[in-house]
């Protein structure tokens, strides 16, 4: 099983009755880093019949759509995803936006994240007739909102219903016939923000999203926070919403996941990414020529060492832009390969230099063992290896699948063998009480790293 990072979620809903597809294409276009298996676009006409039209594939947003085709999906209300499995297969079934025909209409669900109650609330459900056409735990979310909506006046009452029974990370992107949901775990541990552009908002898992959609960042969805938006304009429901010191929001967020141009709970993920590197130069200074960054996210660190330490920062690869994140690669196979024709060293640049490397993470240890043997080969004498976040050492139940215990290298290995394994000529990672530097005081969730879960996690794999 590989390391399999969020999914990204979008809505958009024009109160003036204009087409959305278009603005979620683009939103989804800008969250691509988030999956790469999947997406998919579901809208709706508020003033029309309500049919909803939606188009699914595997694939990069730009293999499944193109003009035609989103110029046949007319609707001024939709909802949009980008996929990475976690708990489920890459399957067709399983690809999202969830449609879902009921008696009270039709309720599209984008979902980021996991619920570490799943399993109990689709026995709960199985067992009173439902039948599920997915293996996701979106659907299981799905059904109970259905279930809530029979015996409420308003939609939005039924999400509200429905997410007290779940417990997990999550963030939704809800539409029904005239409504547009949005809803973010108590904790904070999935990202979600409200954007504006004219009489059309949206709803995206990252502010860059909102900005490649042509809209203005209002805010994020605080956790806890249902947001509703319909012609009447935006109203927000507070009342699940937890005190500060218990919410969570997942650090790698701002150490890999987003995007280095968004903004996340009041975090600049540039300036977090930069302060991680300054960090990193405190606590493992080496005598070096030049501080280079591992293309794309590690690259704000690796400029925050340079300026910490006064080592030249250089570019020393050439990356090709056209092949995925091979963080997120599903086979092992897959991993390696594409490592060898995604980056390739710039000779010049290094020759004869004594490297400082910085990495985001280390999980497995291969691909940036591939990566040292390139930089040596390219003729750098020393290669040094900081990395902006701790050892990975336990799984994620939220929607990051970090691998099992025995596939974590650090979790089998010591530093120094670490440091070994992968051909460095010393290694630092960040540590655990200095992840601070770069939130400050937002509550952040580090159970990847520590084992301290901010809610009971199954005993079972």
């Amino acid at each position: 099983m590989g390391v399999k990072e969020a999914c990204g979620v979008f809505g958009a809903y024009s109160i003036d009755g204009e087409d959305v597809a278009s603005s979620i294409y683009y939103g989804l276009f800008a969250l691509q880093h988030r999956g790469q298996e999947s997406c998919g676009i579901a809208v709706t006409n508020t003033h029309g019949t309500r049919e909803v039209l939606s188009k699914k594939g595997l694939g990069l947003v730009n293999d499944v759509f193109n003009e035609k085709e989103l110029q046949g999906l007319q609707g001024n209300l939709g909802v949009g995803h980008v996929r990475y499995s976690t708990t489920d297969g890459n399957n067709v079934e399983n690809i999202q936006p969830l449609v879902l025909h009921y008696v009270k209409g039709v309720l599209n669900i984008a979902h980021n994240g996991n619920l570490v109650n799943a399993a109990e609330l689709r026995k709960e459900l199985a067992y009173t007739g439902a039948i599920f056409q997915t293996s996701t735990d979106s659907e299981v979310i799905a059904y109970h909102i259905a279930r809530a909506r029979l015996h409420t006046e308003r939609v939005e009452q039924a999400v509200k219903i429905a997410i007290q029974k779940i417990k997990g990370a999550y963030a939704l992107v809800i539409s029904s016939p005239r409504k547009l949901i949005g809803v973010r775990d108590p904790y904070g541990l999935k990202p979600l923000c409200i954007g504006k552009k004219g009489n059309t908002y949206f709803l995206a898992s990252e502010s860059c999203a909102i900005s490649a959609a042509g809209g203005e960042f209002i805010r994020d969805v605080k956790p806890g926070e249902i947001v509703n938006i319909s012609r009447k304009g935006v109203f927000s429901d507070m009342s699940m919403v937890i005190p500060d010191k218990q919410q969570s929001r997942c650090i790698f967020e701002y150490i890999y996941f987003a995007r280095t141009d968004s903004t996340m709970d009041e975090v600049n993920i540039y300036d977090a990414r930069s302060k991680a590197g300054k960090v990193l130069a405190e606590s493992y200074p080496v005598q070096a020529d030049l501080v280079v960054g591992v293309p794309d996210s590690g690259l704000v660190a690796a400029k925050g060492y340079s300026e910490q330490s006064g080592i030249p920062y250089g570019m020393a690869f050439h990356k090709n832009s056209y092949v995925g994140r091979t963080f997120i690669k599903p086979t092992q196979s897959e991993r390696v390969s594409s490592v060898r024709i995604k980056l390739n060293v710039i000779e010049q640049v290094v020759k004869d230099k004594r490297i400082i490397l910085v990495d985001d993470s280390i999980v497995r240890g291969t691909t940036v063992a591939g990566i040292i043997k390139m930089l040596k080969n390219a003729g750098a004498k020393e290669v040094h290896v900081r990395v902006s976040s701790p050892p990975f050492l336990h799984p994620c139940y939220f929607g990051t699948d970090v691998p099992t215990n025995e596939q974590l290298i650090a979790h089998t290995h010591t530093q120094e063998e670490i440091r070994e394994k992968i051909g460095a000529d010393s290694l630092g990672y960040m540590e655990v009480d200095k992840l601070n530097s770069m939130v400050g005081d937002l509550p952040f969730c580090d159970a990847c790293f520590t084992g301290s879960y901010p809610m009971e996690v199954p005993t079972y794999a």
